[in-house]
């Protein structure tokens, strides 16, 4: 099975990199795939998943939830502030957080409904100006003004440019993650996540080579 394959490729990636075994958390990205293939996945015990937009997720999970133990859900796309507290019930984490206007609106929600996801810093690594995220340059304190607002920032995630080799990418994820204190890196998809976990990454976001390819509507 596809999502089997995944998971023994990241165990050799773990070895090769001299990491524990475990270490890496894979979220299973279901974002435009057919229940039926979300269905098959949680019916192979996988439980950490990824999605892209607030509505999507709200209208797939809360049946699946009711039917399996223990779904933890990731949101990996962009959040408009509108949707924050909608989201903030939703996910257990989101690897999202790009801009101050955001924090603010999260860290307003967290204190008036007394829980918060764990949070990923975006950082646009490639600097891509049609790409959301944090720059890096900013980064140091984009996250200080995060822990000033009493945040929970697990890590840092990053997008590289597809035309880029994502090694230099995630290097430099892991080098700002590293002089902030920050142990999470989400980072890496279907095609590099071996390369990802090579240079720290802690979770990687693979769909299609866990579902097959997408088929929006």
């Amino acid at each position: 099975m596809a999502l089997e394959d995944i998971r023994t490729r990241i165990a050799a990636a773990e070895t090769r990199a001299g990491r524990d075994a475990g270490s890496v958390e894979l979220i299973a990205i279901s974002k435009v795939q057919p229940l039926e293939r979300v269905e098959a996945v949680l019916g192979q015990g996988h439980r950490v998943f990824g999605e892209n937009r607030v509505q999507e997720a709200a209208g797939k999970w809360p049946a699946f939830q009711e039917r399996f133990d223990d779904i933890s859900l990731h949101l990996v796309g962009p959040l408009q502030s509108n949707k924050a507290r909608q989201a903030m019930g939703l996910f257990d984490v989101i690897h999202s957080l790009d801009r101050p206007k955001l924090a603010t609106a999260l860290a307003r929600l967290a204190d008036e409904l007394g829980h918060c996801p764990k949070l990923f810093i975006q950082v646009n690594t490639g600097e891509e100006p049609q790409k959301a995220g944090i720059l890096p340059p900013d980064a140091d304190g984009f996250i200080a003004e995060c822990r000033g607002l009493g945040l929970p920032i697990e890590g840092l995630m990053c997008i590289p440019p597809i035309e880029e080799e994502p090694s230099l990418h995630f290097a430099l994820l892991a080098k700002i993650a590293g002089r902030n204190g920050l142990s999470g890196l989400s980072m890496g998809m279907s095609a590099d996540f071996e390369s990802a976990i090579a240079l720290g990454a802690t979770h990687v976001r693979v769909g299609s080579a866990i579902f097959g390819a997408r088929t929006p509507a």
